[in-house]
């Protein structure tokens, strides 16, 4: 997969590199601009709208959490019992996650730096995936759930950039800017068309929008 290699080589430079200061006081409770503070709100939103489909009581579950960034959903997950293994590919945003997550909680958390759809990670009961594959095509996409699909025994539930009139404009003016001088593209799926490169089920969960931030929730079943 020549072109998910390139773009996650150039997400995990961005967020190394480029963003990971940003990304830290984003996802704290540090005072962020408006705009800002309005992704926040979306995120924390949509980390809600994801952990709605999984049940109250995790106790004995084991869960993916791909592209887990700074720790906060791999928090949640482990306070209502799960075993999490939270995965970035960022090595700086996993020690940030590390630093964060409360001593309780450090056996039920296994942080690991890498391509978060290695099989070397093991089987899950669930998988979550919020805004980690936001820059990847469709075709790209459905390798990386069809991979997920074949470890996880219940669902994967994931979130995509949808397609409207804003985000395609900003796909749009992404694309004149040389891939050196510019941060990662989010590229805007319809959900429909994502689906058909998808094995299994996809069904719409919802669609977060807060200022800047617009993504949506999708669940695979097999």
């Amino acid at each position: 997969m020549p072109d998910y290699a390139l773009t996650r080589d150039r997400v995990e430079t961005y967020f190394d590199r480029t963003a990971t200061q940003t990304w830290e006081r984003l996802t704290s409770h540090e005072k962020v601009s408006r705009i800002r503070e309005t992704v926040r709100q979306g995120r924390d939103r949509m980390r809600a709208l994801m952990l709605s489909r999984l049940p109250q009581d995790l106790r004995g579950t084991r869960i993916l959490d791909a592209g887990c960034g700074t720790g906060a959903m791999a928090t949640e997950l482990a306070q209502r019992g799960a075993h999490v293994t939270a995965v970035d590919i960022s090595p700086q945003l996993i020690d940030i996650a590390k630093r964060r997550l409360h001593p309780a909680l450090a056996t039920q958390v296994d942080f690991q730096s890498g391509d978060m759809s290695n099989p070397a990670f093991g089987r899950f009961d669930f998988a979550l995936a919020m805004d980690s594959l936001i820059y990847y095509r469709d075709a790209d996409i459905g390798r990386v759930i069809d991979t997920l699909a074949a470890r996880t025994g219940q669902s994967i539930i994931f979130t995509v950039a949808p397609r409207t009139a804003f985000l395609m404009a900003f796909f749009t003016i992404g694309k004149l800017f040389p891939p050196s001088d510019r941060s990662p593209n989010m590229i805007p799926h319809d959900a429909a068309r994502l689906a058909r490169h998808c094995p299994g089920t996809v069904t719409k969960i919802g669609r977060i929008t807060s200022g800047f931030y617009i993504s949506e929730a999708l669940e695979h079943r097999t």
